[in-house]
């Protein structure tokens, strides 16, 4: 016997989706190496594309350069090692690299949440003040911004991280998780102290969720109202369409979240499962499909492409006579 207070594992293991038979670890590690693939391909020809199309310098821009970013980075964290899992068997973490995991989930998914709120104010802004837009809107303010974001929530999550290291680990190493996350660690720890370093995170946690996704709220609700409030129709049409990417960015980051914690509050229960498989999808899928929202639903770049594509059609018809 172990005494409780003293930490005695060395490593964890990686469960994936507990329920899932031997029979479909290939098609699922094919489906997660596929997603990691879009995530990746997606995502770098966005930051390749603004970044050499000096037409698109602008704050707006260089956002989702930072989301680009962001989310290239998620896929990079969470999915090699549960793909490894289901294709070599290697679903072993050690001590180390699973609370590593676990900083860098939690922190770029807190970085993802305060972008959108910066995404939402610059269209706060471009249409509720658009007077004030050069001025207070320009690439240096973004730039500030979005690396304050960085900077600020990876310091934050450091204290997370080393808060939770306090706790013994003496029982369990099983990670009934796709990565390493704050609960799924915790749950594994002993002693006195669990439930209050749990508390400590879900309040950071709400906090790095509601406060930016109550100001989001505030701010496409203000630009709906303005937009009522075009006389004319193509106006109104026109300067939605500038909100569109964002709104759709954020709707896909928040809605699943907000749907499993709701569930989980009003005591609608998920098996484990579809649990994980919930999760998976609201953390992936937005890293996934961002790119296209970019390429899309914003007219600039979709302009730009289109020119870029048909010029390239007219070349190789060229070629071929």
């Amino acid at each position: 016997m172990f005494p409780t207070n003293i930490t005695t594992i060395k490593d964890f293991i990686i469960t994936g989706f507990p329920g899932l038979h031997q029979t479909y670890y290939g098609p699922v590690s094919a489906l997660l190496f596929c997603t990691y693939f879009v995530i990746l391909v997606g995502n770098t020809l966005i930051l390749v594309f603004v970044g050499l199309e000096r037409r698109l310098y602008k704050p707006t821009y260089l956002i989702f350069c930072h989301l680009a970013t962001n989310d290239l980075l998620f896929g990079t964290v969470t999915l090699p090692k549960i793909i490894s899992r289901y294709w070599w068997n290697d679903k072993i973490a050690s001590f180390g690299a699973c609370f590593t995991q676990m900083y860098f989930v939690h922190s770029l998914g807190a970085i993802h949440s305060l972008l959108l709120l910066i995404m939402a104010l610059d269209r706060f802004i471009a249409i509720c003040v658009p007077f004030k837009y050069p001025v207070l809107i320009t690439n240096n303010a973004i730039s500030i911004a979005c690396g304050v974001s960085w900077i600020g929530t990876f310091v934050r999550m450091m204290a997370i991280v080393l808060h939770a290291l306090t706790l013994p680990y003496c029982d369990s190493n099983l990670i009934l998780q796709c990565y390493c996350d704050h609960f799924s660690i915790t749950s594994l720890a002993c002693g006195e102290n669990v439930k209050y370093v749990k508390d400590v995170a879900f309040g950071f946690a709400m906090f790095s969720l509601l406060l930016p996704l109550s100001f989001i709220l505030f701010s496409y609700v203000s630009v709906f109202v303005v937009v009522l409030r075009i006389p004319n129709t193509e106006g109104r049409y026109k300067t939605l369409s500038t909100c569109t990417p964002q709104l759709l960015i954020s709707c896909l980051y928040y809605l699943p979240r907000c749907f499993v914690y709701l569930s989980n509050v009003i005591g609608f229960t998920f098996s484990m499962d579809v649990r994980i498989s919930l999760i998976m999808l609201y953390s992936l899928l937005p890293c996934a499909v961002n790119p296209v929202i970019y390429c899309f639903k914003t007219k600039e770049i979709k302009d730009i492409l289109m020119r870029k594509f048909k010029k390239a059609t007219v070349g190789m018809k060229q070629v071929s006579k």
